[in-house]
């Protein structure tokens, strides 16, 4: 609970009592019949409404994201050590007290109309080494250094953010005036953002200001550098799908020569196939014939034998001797039954 707001609620109460004590006063007398003790009654009521009303004025409560510079009419004007969060007691009419918000702010700076503590397009209008022209949403999160409140008071009071506006907007032109486009919104982006921190941490730390972060929120190319970063875009596409179908083709041919490949070479296989199963049955079949040759030299008869075996079982041949120039049939009885 703020004990000062209290002691300034019983002020007020103490000097509406003494008020309403002096009216009364004031009508009984005019009727012809006086308070005896009205007099007393107006004193004490005084007193105890400039005894609270001093120590309302004395006593300051200094919020936790806050902290007090006190002004006084001593010289040099301000105590030197800025008043902490809690109850605090300065001069009565004498002092007085200037809070500062030591917690965490954000000054945005945006093309969006809705965004921003300026309203309108409020974004950084900068140009980069190769000319071209960009518009930079950005974000400051800083906050007022609690051991330098008494220093930001002195220089700025409360429009620190005057600083943080005009330090935030020259130093992103600044960077941005050395990097290429293309380096800006890509390849150089992480290096443009920590350049542009560090030197804003060092400008806002001279003036008793931390910084937090700095957002590079968007960057917005001019109509014509979009239209041709587009083109180029297109272009690219463009090319990337010939490429793939380039490629494919390539894979489909080296497919069909991969088919074409295997099959010459199971024909090759198949017509080898063929001929080494042709080489082994004409050598089986002179093999045979070798050793049907040697069994016929062997056994002479045995010709006439083979053919007699493939005569009809009906017809009876006689077998002569193998000098017998000539294989007659024998006679043919009939059944007779013996």
């Amino acid at each position: 609970m703020n004990i000062s707001v209290l002691i300034r609620g019983i002020s007020f109460v103490m000097w509406m009592l003494l008020f309403g004590a002096v009216a009364l006063v004031v009508i009984r007398a005019s009727r012809g019949k006086p308070m005896r003790s009205g007099t007393l009654v107006i004193i004490v009521f005084a007193v105890l409404a400039i005894l609270v009303s001093t120590v309302s004025a004395g006593l300051v409560f200094i919020q936790p994201n806050e902290r007090g510079v006190v002004i006084t009419a001593v010289a040099p004007g301000y105590r030197a050590a800025a008043l902490q969060p809690g109850i605090n007691w300065i001069i009565p009419f004498v002092e007085s007290v200037v809070t500062y918000p030591i917690s965490r702010q954000t000054y945005t700076m945006s093309i969006a109309p809705s965004e921003g503590r300026v309203q309108g397009d409020d974004s950084i209008t900068a140009r980069t080494a190769d000319g071209q022209e960009i518009y930079v949403d950005a974000s400051v999160i800083y906050q007022i250094d609690p051991n330098k409140v008494i220093q930001v008071h002195i220089q700025w009071q409360n429009r620190y953010e005057e600083l943080v506006r005009a330090q935030a907007r020259g130093i992103i032109r600044d960077m941005v005036s050395k990097y290429g486009v293309e380096e800006v919104y890509s390849t150089k982006r992480d290096e443009l953002v920590k350049r542009i921190y560090e030197t804003l941490q060092v400008k806002l730390e001279d003036n008793g200001l931390m910084l937090v972060d700095f957002v590079l929120r968007n960057i917005t190319f001019s109509p014509e550098y979009s239209a041709s970063v587009e083109q180029k875009q297109i272009a690219e596409q463009q090319a990337q799908q010939a490429k793939l179908i380039v490629e494919q083709k390539k894979q489909e041919a080296e497919q069909a020569r991969q088919t074409a490949q295997g099959r010459a070479d199971a024909a090759v296989i198949e017509a080898k196939g063929r001929a080494d199963a042709r080489i082994i049955e004409a050598d089986a079949e002179a093999k045979a014939l070798e050793l049907i040759a040697k069994v016929i030299r062997d056994n002479p008869s045995l010709l006439n034998y083979q053919y007699i075996t493939k005569l009809s079982p009906t017809i009876q041949t006689l077998l002569l001797p193998s000098n017998a120039p000539f294989i007659l049939p024998s006679a043919v009885f009939p059944n007779s039954g013996n």
